[in-house]
């Protein structure tokens, strides 16, 4: 792995590991009045595309990170509509 990777990594871990609070947060409070669909929406469609990118450019760190944090932002959607009052 070069410096460049390890740095990617380094990044992948933090950035990935500061939104699993909130997923967990919310999983437990089952409170997501704060949470706006649309943004969460936008989000994982961004993520899905980081992720994409990642794979064609053979990025293990872009991988990694966004293979979690896709399935960390549909989680939050999943709750947003599951707990949502109706």
């Amino acid at each position: 792995m070069n410096y460049t990777e390890t740095i990617g990594f380094v990044a992948a871990i933090l950035t990935t590991a500061a939104f699993l609070p909130q997923v967990f947060k919310t999983w437990k409070t089952k409170d997501v009045t704060g949470l706006s669909l649309p943004m969460l929406l936008m989000f994982f469609a961004g993520i899905v595309a980081w992720l994409i990118y990642g794979v064609l450019k053979d990025s293990p760190s872009m991988i990694f990170a966004n293979s979690i944090t896709v399935v960390s932002a549909f989680l939050l959607m999943f709750f947003k509509i599951k707990y949502s009052k109706k």
